[in-house]
């Protein structure tokens, strides 16, 4: 099952996280960052796909060490909608997050600055597209399986996120 469909799986099951609201929050805000850094919403989610990547190899490398429940501790902690300075930092390093900048640049076309303006946005918002799988009562505990798709993706280099956003605008407009 594709990461759009564990979504959808979780809107309609109340024992998890996901909403329609939290996906509307989500598609606002790279709406409101695509607008306030001049860039076209495609551009917006192509530079969130390519970061989604590293966070996949960082949530990885947290699961693989610390275990599943410190992956959606870390996910937990650092998701929203809301610029997070701190959430870049728990997953990536000054230089690891060079290298991210210089990629999605080089991807996308953007400045380094703009790439730079854009990170702090967009882990949040990709912590907070896994974080629809949680569970709603105890979100610390539980499988996620939004998360566990999204990690346990086939490794491609294609990071579904960007489809997930697009389903996800399709989806509200006919609610």
């Amino acid at each position: 099952m594709g990461l759009f469909d564990q979504i959808l799986s979780a809107i309609d099951n109340p024992n998890q996280q996901a909403s329609p609201n939290q996906l509307g929050n989500i598609l606002g805000t790279v709406q409101q960052l695509s607008s306030s850094q001049g860039v076209d919403a495609g551009t917006t989610q192509l530079a969130m796909s390519v970061l989604s990547g590293y966070v996949r190899s960082a949530l990885k490398d947290v699961r693989s060490q610390s275990g599943d429940a410190q992956a959606q501790q870390v996910v937990n902690q650092f998701s929203g909608t809301n610029p997070n300075p701190q959430a870049v930092q728990s997953l990536f390093g000054n230089n690891q997050l060079i290298q991210i900048v210089q990629d999605i640049a080089q991807r996308t076309g953007l400045n380094n600055g703009t790439v730079q303006a854009m990170i702090p946005v967009l882990v949040p918002l990709v912590l907070n597209l896994l974080q629809t799988g949680g569970n709603a009562q105890n979100p610390a505990q539980g499988s996620n399986p939004v998360l566990n798709t999204f990690l346990d993706a086939d490794g491609d280099g294609d990071v579904d996120i960007t489809d997930a956003i697009s389903m996800a605008s399709r989806f509200l407009n006919q609610r």
